[in-house]
């Protein structure tokens, strides 16, 4: 049977509207990293009927990969992901738009961005993503991005929101993105970790002396297919909002899911979040060792 839009979007009619579906048809997103989150978010927005993307990454897949990445398959194994995404995702949609990118895209965003709706952050580069962030903010675009959670997360930075590194208060601030080293991506993601155990309850969920091994270096980070997915289709329906210029959704503190209590935990008020993180910094020492 041939490929046809409108019957395959057709089920989407009562959540959006046939205009809205065209604005749907018509947007751009960029997503640079399309393994774990990114590629869930472009699955979603692909099978919602987007229609142009450009995609960046500069891995290939891995067995390790198998375990949350969806486009990760046994015949992509191997093969850069960005490419086997694209191939894959227009088996969904063949009449989809795609740009593939791979290391050059942090040199591009001057002209990445001014072409795109929305950005969606798939990559766990520090610098690579504060330069994404800076990009994002000269040219006025809305960037979605998550936290480096155990429990699915989603973030909405727009163009007036302060930067994650601002936020944060990571040492890359007015740093060139390219004098970023590997010690100050380390004490990124120390600040964002903090922020996490801080703001959620996410130290309850997963195994502690892993999480030790992953803070001082020894192992990657751990991730789980359901909690990947999840944050990745949060992703999506926000960058959705942005498209349709719909109301609500999450803000630039963003909010985490917790699917084992089935409750939303948002940041903590400023008293409680100084108190709780003062806790949370010791334990951090006495996890680290």
């Amino acid at each position: 049977m041939p490929f046809d839009y409108a019957e395959m979007t057709t089920r989407n009619r009562g959540f959006v509207t046939e205009a809205e579906q065209e604005r749907l048809r018509e947007a751009r997103v960029f997503i640079p990293g399309v393994g774990g989150m990114g590629g869930a978010a472009l699955t979603a927005l692909v099978r919602a009927g987007v229609g142009h993307f450009v995609i960046a990454d500069i891995d290939i897949f891995e067995v390790s990969n198998l375990n949350r990445q969806l486009f990760c398959w046994a015949d992509t194994i191997g093969r850069p992901k960005a490419e086997a995404a694209r191939d894959l995702a227009l088996q969904i949609n063949p009449q989809a738009h795609f740009k593939v990118l791979g290391a050059e895209w942090t040199e591009a965003l001057d002209r990445i961005l001014p072409g795109v709706t929305v950005a969606i952050n798939g990559t766990d580069d520090a610098a690579a993503g504060a330069q994404l962030y800076r990009k994002a903010r000269d040219h006025g675009r809305t960037l979605i991005d998550a936290y480096a959670s155990p429990l699915p997360s989603v973030t909405v930075v727009r163009p007036q929101d302060p930067r994650l590194e601002e936020r944060l208060g990571y040492p890359t601030c007015n740093i060139a993105w390219t004098a970023i080293t590997r010690d100050m991506a380390v004490e990124c993601l120390m600040r964002e970790i903090e922020y996490v155990l801080t703001h959620s309850s996410s130290h309850k969920y997963v195994d502690l002396e892993v999480a030790a091994d992953v803070a001082s270096g020894k192992r990657s980070r751990f991730s789980f297919s359901t909690m990947v997915t999840m944050a990745g289709t949060l992703m999506a329906e926000e960058a959705i909002r942005v498209i349709l210029n719909r109301p609500g959704g999450a803000d630039h503190r963003g909010y985490f899911l917790n699917p084992h209590a089935m409750r939303i935990e948002r940041p903590l008020s400023p008293p409680l979040a100084w108190a709780k993180r003062a806790l949370v910094r010791r334990f951090m020492r006495k996890l680290i060792g």
